[in-house]
């Protein structure tokens, strides 16, 4: 998962770590439309905390997971991850109906690696197992994303934590004053075809946040123009 501290100078993305930390699963996220390099999809993210302190903010540093679609088909990425976690195959059963909300207070272990990409810190989760030995547990500090209120430090957080370009408000054309996460595929194709080019040239400081996200988002589409 990308973490982005652009929008919120107060977000410090997880510490990169040397070798494997503990980490216990403390949320499974409703599902939210996204633009992947697919199209739209449902997506959620899994979010662990980590024995990392972050001692600014008197507690432990949260990773988010990348974002997975609801599917348990051998090629999806959630079985590939829930493998990792639970160090086995799913058995049947579980193919049948999994309950990720059972998977709450599970203790794994986890490493995590920085990028660097157009002048922003991201976190990723590289590595992924369960945790054999005493498992973490969970704080209590932690707020699950359901729960926050909507105007709320909880949920600035939580935007900060998914992926930047999403909460970027769009300040022009048909699509204006709507998150670019809620653009449907033709508009987001539009505004990095027809926009972006234009905007970047002219380089206007009111531009700024939303060519960042547009040339990050053609970047996970695959544009090969920006």
């Amino acid at each position: 998962m990308k973490l982005s501290e652009k929008r919120n100078s107060n977000f410090t993305p997880h510490p990169e770590t040397d070798g494997p930390i503990k980490a216990v699963l403390v949320d499974v996220t409703e599902l939210k439309k996204r633009m992947t390099q697919y199209g739209e999809k449902d997506e959620f993210r899994l979010v662990f905390e980590t024995e990392v302190i972050d001692e600014e903010n008197d507690r432990r540093f949260c990773i988010w997971s990348r974002g997975y679609t609801p599917s348990l088909n051998e090629k999806a990425a959630l079985r590939k991850d829930l493998k990792k976690m639970m160090g086995r195959e799913l058995t049947q059963l579980e193919l049948d109906e999994f309950d990720l909300e059972a998977l709450i207070g599970h203790g794994v272990k986890l490493i995590i690696q920085h990028e660097t990409k157009d002048d922003r810190t991201y976190a990723n989760i590289s590595f992924m197992s369960p945790d054999k030995d005493k498992a973490l547990k969970p704080s209590g500090k932690y707020i699950r994303v359901r729960d926050r209120d909507t105007e709320g430090v909880g949920q600035t957080e939580a935007k900060a934590e998914e992926s930047g370009w999403e909460s970027v408000v769009v300040h022009v054309g048909k699509y204006k004053g709507n998150k670019l996460g809620e653009v449907d595929e033709a508009g987001v194709a539009k505004l990095i075809d027809g926009w972006l080019p234009k905007a970047k040239a002219d380089g206007k400081a009111d531009d700024a946040a939303l060519v960042a996200a547009l040339t990050e988002l053609a970047d996970i589409l695959g544009s090969d123009d920006y």
